[in-house]
């Protein structure tokens, strides 16, 4: 009897479900056929994540930062799934090519033509390639052409003397040729105004697009080349794949000096001026967001298309944001969440730094490059994870407009717009419950704001939206035409609800006078 009533109590909920739903949809635009920006990075530093080969594990010593730790091609392979479930669509991988002693990191170049034999062999990384794109996954590969290793065998060659500028220090980092030509941390820096050279590097660069049909590179030292080796190296990658996708590291605070390289044909650069402000205010609460909305107008007047920047809170060069958290006692996942939630929902290529998605602490390199741990909390991998479908679904996220129509102290409130669909993101860095007042305007008088990682819905009351959010929170909300109430709908639930309360009388009734006839 209990399971027959436990079921008819069911009924009027699933028609309740299966008639509201529809109201509560948000209308979504038509996205555009796939560009770059709508990519999310995934950046592995190799050695460190995961060892899928024990066979290549020679001077493998995990006790030492310094020292090979056993990860390699295989293990990232053995991951393709974890990381395409959190939404990730491309992968930006540190250098391949053979190191010498002690280059788990890969940026210590000995042979430009070679795989490193701790990662695994030049099969093993095709077979990465092969294996990321059936899952419509990129992969990206980090090529330092600046220098070489410390103990490179150019090094020696007689004929080989110009393919190295004079081995000189960086004095004065305000001038650009001592940046170009210096010898950076002592490393051998190489003459690509050698035209034996220039072509030596444009060869191997294309070699590796030919030979493994990888998707891109990111560019290191980039500030640290001349701009004319940067404008044949564009066109060349170019001309092998058309769609070859080039991204820079320019480490520099000034977004004007960073924009100048955009000249070269680099498709895009890593962010390092958002980077700074995104640490500074998401690392501790009661941080205004005004100074992202202001580097955003900069790069909006600075680049051709600033949506195709790479946005990052850390990497293998830097102390990890967590690390950052924890030095001002804040907990680092409530931080990460609202940081991840303003670069998943403004413009720019997120790039997630591996670890950042169990909030790896670590400090300055090589501490920054801890092993990565798989068994961790899935808390923000859960979060990442919503804000990857978000971004996908939403391609105001990727291709819209931006203004930050809220601003008061740490509580703000973003709008994206394009082609018709309308998304506000609101961050409360504040470490109090907050409300922002948005006029109607904004949003439009018979709309709806739906919250999409919790459940809040927002209507207009006195011609404003009043977005609520708790401290240290952040919510993303689409804009829908106003569900409000449907008189028909609630006429036939009543309907239902008091057939239902009938039925339920009617059987209490029945089954008391069948008993007291038994008595």
């Amino acid at each position: 009897m209990k399971k027959r009533v436990m079921g008819l109590i069911l009924v009027p909920f699933l028609l309740f479900s299966a008639w509201f739903v529809p109201f509560v949809q948000p209308v979504q635009a038509e996205k555009e056929e796939h560009a770059w920006q709508d990519e999310i990075m995934y950046f592995i530093m190799i050695d460190r994540f995961n060892n899928g080969d024990t066979s290549n594990d020679f001077d493998v010593n995990r006790d030492d930062p310094k020292a090979y730790h056993g990860g390699d091609f295989r293990g990232i392979t053995e991951k393709l799934d974890y990381l395409k479930d959190m939404g990730f669509t491309a992968l930006w991988l540190t250098p391949i090519v053979q190191n010498e002693e002690k280059g788990y990191h890969g940026y210590w170049t000995e042979d430009f033509y070679n795989v490193e034999e701790h990662f695994g062999t030049l099969e093993d990384f095709k077979e990465l390639v092969a294996e990321a794109h059936k899952r419509d996954m990129k992969i990206i590969v980090d090529l330092v052409v600046n220098h070489t290793g410390y103990q490179h065998a150019w090094l020696k060659e007689e004929d080989k003397k110009d393919w190295f500028n004079p081995n000189e220090s960086i004095r004065d980092w305000n001038d650009q040729e001592q940046v170009e030509n210096g010898w950076i941390y002592g490393l051998p820096d190489i003459n690509q105004n050698n035209p034996e050279t220039r072509k030596y590097l444009l060869d191997m660069a294309k070699w590796w697009i030919e030979e493994t049909d990888i998707d891109g590179y990111r560019l290191d030292t980039v500030k640290h080349v001349p701009k004319d080796f940067w404008e044949d190296f564009s066109k060349e990658m170019k001309s092998v794949k058309e769609d070859f996708f080039l991204i820079g590291e320019v480490w520099h605070d000034n977004p004007e000096y960073v924009a100048g390289y955009q000249e070269t044909g680099i498709d895009s650069l890593v962010d390092y001026p958002t980077y700074n402000e995104l640490t500074r205010i998401f690392t501790t609460p009661n941080q205004p967001l005004t100074r992202l909305s202001s580097i955003h107008y900069h790069n909006q007047n600075s680049y051709e298309n600033p949506n195709i920047l790479g946005t990052f809170l850390d990497n293998h060069d830097v102390e990890r944001f967590t690390r950052a958290a924890v030095k001002k006692n804040h907990h680092p996942p409530t931080r990460l969440k609202l940081a991840l939630t303003y670069m998943y929902g403004a413009p720019g290529i997120p790039i997630i730094y591996y670890g950042t998605e169990i909030a790896l602490d670590g400090g300055e390199d090589p501490d920054n490059r801890r092993d990565m741990n798989f068994r961790a909390d899935k808390e923000l991998m859960n979060y990442i994870t919503k804000l990857a479908e978000l971004r996908k679904t939403l391609p105001s996220l990727t291709h819209g407009t931006y203004d930050m129509v809220y601003d008061n102290g740490g509580m703000a409130v973003i709008k994206r717009e394009y082609e018709g669909e309308i998304t506000f993101v609101a961050i409360n860095n504040t470490t109090e419950t907050k409300v922002a007042q948005i006029d109607a305007e904004l949003v439009g008088e018979n709309m709806e704001l739906r919250g999409t990682l919790g459940d809040e819905l927002v209507r207009n009351s006195d011609g404003k939206y009043s977005i609520g959010l708790d401290r240290e929170t952040a919510e993303i909300y689409t804009v829908s035409e106003d569900s409000g109430v449907n008189i028909a709908f609630v006429g036939a639930m009543a309907l239902i609800y008091g057939g239902f309360v009938a039925f339920i009388a009617a059987a209490i009734i029945r089954r008391k006078k069948m008993k007291n006839n038994k008595d």
